[in-house]
């Protein structure tokens, strides 16, 4: 596309906005579970009151959730490209509202699980077609910035799931008793529903050519989401039948992104070659795995680890570890903007990333020494907590504009679904190994450390990523 020119509001700055607000509900609706988990868990209710390892099994509801999240990553971004990016991005916000409310509607761990795993294989449609119609209508030098602007949005939902959640269920005890729990998802429900219909509105095609069908594009979505849906509850009921400990089932659950890969190439290796051979983007794809690991470590068991560390109760817990998610409000947009700065020089994003992947390693092993030496202040905490998420949350734009650079315009869909697709298997494992180290260990000091060690590894990774340039992004090869 040409760049635009004109000052003031522009079409992609609408685009932008509607994006912003779609990911502050679909964060907020998938982050909640983390604080109601805990809640339950501190309050010895409903269906983890009788469990022999509450940690294990609430981060396993956690880990659900991504498996179904995890798969529909490539359908969706592959059917983006087919019937338009918004078609499905309003698809996704809408679905997940449903299952979502339904959360809160209905009782009982089964079919919280069900709906958890519906509610992910909805919202995974989101990241690859929103990271796409990002690049698809924004001026080529603004690309990284875009990126983060958009992206800000999920640090709001996240910090808002963060702090509001317990809240929410405090202001449901009054109707739902012990079931109180169920509020948060009954009203971000409501509320995602609600964006769902605004951003039908407010997206409109400026690509004529790419068919918007709505119809179709369920019809396909649903037929992956039904099978992906047979073979999760399968898995999870056979692994409980056969006394497999949640750990394991998580882990098998991660293997099948792997398979997934292997059908993909088999069936459409052709087709979409180019994202599933090149080095550079396969490295961005391993990189991802830690990122997302670190992402849903903090995010579900956040309030938990300063509760354990400092004391005090849980609301004020997640007001702390909400310092780390509401960074990236500064963040995103500010990583974008910097690499979009050095997106000129030969391995600009990439240095960028390097630099900003080896500062939150230190920030990690920072806030590790801190709490687990005995320190509590949580004024202390919350300062180590917002300068690691504002580098983290600065260092995934670059991550994103790094991969849209690599990849075929044509493909992008396919490349950004495949890279979550890789990427959701940190999700998966974070919060059921996590939750299973403090279960076994009694406090979360090794699950810390472990965080550590794999962003050092995603540092590591990314030396081996050499500066390739897309001309389709509008920016010159070095």
């Amino acid at each position: 596309m040409t760049e635009q020119t004109e000052k003031g509001w522009q079409s992609y700055h609408t685009v932008w906005a509607m994006l912003f607000i779609g990911w502050v509900v679909s964060y907020a609706d998938r982050a909640c579970t983390g604080p109601v988990v805990n809640w339950m868990i501190a309050n010895k209710v409903g269906f983890l009151s009788a469990a022999a390892n509450p940690y294990a099994l609430g981060g396993l509801l956690g880990s659900l959730f991504f498996a179904g999240y995890m798969l529909t990553q490539f359908p969706g971004g592959y059917f983006g490209d087919k019937f338009g990016y918004r078609t499905i991005i309003v698809i996704s916000i809408f679905w997940a509202g449903i299952t979502t409310l339904f959360t809160g509607l209905i009782g009982g761990l089964m079919v919280f699980v069900a709906l958890r795993v519906l509610t992910g294989l909805g919202e995974g449609v989101l990241y690859s077609n929103d990271r796409s119609l990002v690049a698809q209508v924004t001026p080529p030098k603004k690309l990284g910035l875009g990126m983060g602007v958009v992206m800000a949005g999920l640090t709001v939902g996240l910090s808002a799931a963060l702090v509001g959640t317990i809240p929410l269920i405090n202001a449901g005890k009054s109707v739902l008793g012990q079931n109180a729990w169920k509020m948060p998802f009954i009203v971000l429900g409501i509320v995602s529903i609600v964006v769902a219909i605004i951003m039908r509105i407010a997206l409109k095609p400026e690509d004529k050519s790419v068919p918007e069908n709505y119809m179709k594009a369920i019809i396909n979505l649903s037929k992956y989401s039904i099978v992906f849906m047979i073979v999760i509850m399968a898995i999870y009921f056979a692994a409980n039948t056969i006394g497999l400990s949640d750990v394991m089932i998580a882990v098998i659950l991660s293997f099948l992104a792997i398979v997934f890969l292997g059908y993909i190439v088999v069936t459409k290796g052709g087709e979409v070659g180019p994202v599933l051979k090149d080095r550079n983007l396969i490295l961005i794809y391993l990189v991802h795995i830690p990122l997302l690991w670190h992402l849903w470590f903090y995010s579900f068991w956040g309030g938990a680890i300063v509760k354990d560390f400092g004391g005090g109760t849980l609301t004020a817990a997640l007001l702390v570890i909400s310092f780390n998610a509401i960074a990236g409000v500064i963040g995103f947009p500010l990583g974008g903007k910097i690499s979009d700065m050095v997106s000129h020089k030969p391995n600009g994003r990439r240095n960028i990333f390097i630099v900003m992947l080896a500062l939150m390693t230190l920030f990690i092993f920072i806030f590790t020494a801190y709490v687990t030496t005995g320190g509590k202040d949580m004024v202390i905490q919350s300062v180590i907590l917002f300068l690691s998420g504002l580098i983290y949350f600065a260092l995934c734009p670059v991550g994103h504009a790094l991969a849209s650079e690599n990849a075929p315009a044509n493909l992008r869909g396919a490349a950004f679904g495949t890279l979550n697709l890789v990427s959701e298997i940190g999700a998966i494992l974070a919060p059921v190994i996590s939750g299973a180290l403090r279960g076994g260990s009694g406090n979360w000091g090794s699950a810390l450390i472990l965080d550590g060690i794999l962003m050092g590894v995603a540092c590591l990774l990314v030396i081996g990523i050499r500066n390739k340039v897309s001309s389709n992004n509008g920016i010159a090869a070095s």
